[in-house]
């Protein structure tokens, strides 16, 4: 809802239950309106109608319901809100939980939320580049306004310099120079193929260690950032994997894009994830 659906009232009454229910008899609503922000000072209330079926651009209210009262009651401004997008109105209910919040948004248009109940989503990957790309990505989906589920994102970071920490060989391998990875120990990057990488542990992924055992027929130490091996069961999640080639590919409560996905790729998979009966863009796998 919005302005149409949405009506803001200033009033001079107290805003409690007996003054509210006073206000009500005889008042009159646009035939559009649904509820009703009274606003007197720096308070607030939220009130929902019931009007009369009769015709005309204006109708009686028959019928009402207070659904939060001042002490209930926040109001916001965020002047760059898209005020009818769901998961930016589900992270706002996750500022203020437990509140009706009555917010006013882009080109001044008013809503308000009261007991959304935001769902959990998490990004897990790997850094650098910073920052993580899957994240922006999904900002960037929740923002577009095709996905019309209460979300609030939440990241896992892997940050593979850190990993550099759990190394005790005499050199450390990371998956590509675009990485810009470095360490106080010999580094190489598994992109350049060195002749001989010596007494190195590889960092990267099980297809970086795949093309280590093809370039050198043998086997390293290996630190494991594959961001589908570092979720947290029962939570649904989103990850980047090179097995993807295109779309996306959803196992329970993981669903996986490429490496290289598009936006409208992470908005189909973020949709799949928590519709069930959302057509599904099976990927290829290689």
């Amino acid at each position: 809802m919005h302005c149409k659906d949405v009506s803001m009232h200033d009033v001079d009454i107290p805003l409690d239950r007996e003054h509210i229910s006073e206000l009500m008899r005889g008042w009159t609503a646009y035939v559009r309106t649904d509820d009703l922000v009274l606003r007197n000072g720096d308070s607030y209330a939220v009130v929902r109608l019931v009007k009369s079926q009769e015709p005309g651009l204006f109708r009686k209210v028959v019928d009402f319901e207070i659904l939060s009262l001042p002490e209930e009651t926040v109001y916001v401004e965020e002047p760059d809100m898209d005020v009818l997008n769901t998961p930016a109105l589900a992270a706002l209910q996750a500022r203020h939980p437990g509140k009706a919040v009555v917010v006013r948004g882009m080109f001044s248009h008013i809503n308000f939320i009261k007991d959304i109940e935001p769902q959990r989503l998490m990004v897990v990957d790997n850094v650098p580049p910073s920052p993580a790309k899957l994240g922006v990505l999904v900002d960037i989906a929740l923002g577009s306004g095709f996905v019309d589920h209460p979300i609030v994102k939440e990241e896992r970071i892997i940050d593979m310099a850190e990993k550099v920490s759990e190394v005790r060989t005499g050199a450390v391998m990371f998956p590509c120079r675009v990485s810009n990875l470095h360490a106080d120990i010999p580094f190489c990057f598994l992109d350049d193929a060195p002749e001989d990488p010596g007494d190195v542990t590889l960092i990267g992924c099980h297809l970086s260690q795949r093309i280590f055992r093809s370039l050198y027929d043998r086997d390293v130490p290996f630190v494991n950032v594959c961001p589908a091996d570092h979720i947290e069961p029962g939570v649904k999640t989103i990850v980047k994997c090179c097995k993807v080639k295109q779309g996306h590919e959803l196992d329970g409560d993981v669903v996986r894009v490429p490496w290289g996905a598009t936006v409208p790729e992470v908005v189909d998979a973020i949709n799949a994830l928590f519709s069930p009966d959302f057509p599904q863009r099976v990927c290829d796998r290689c």
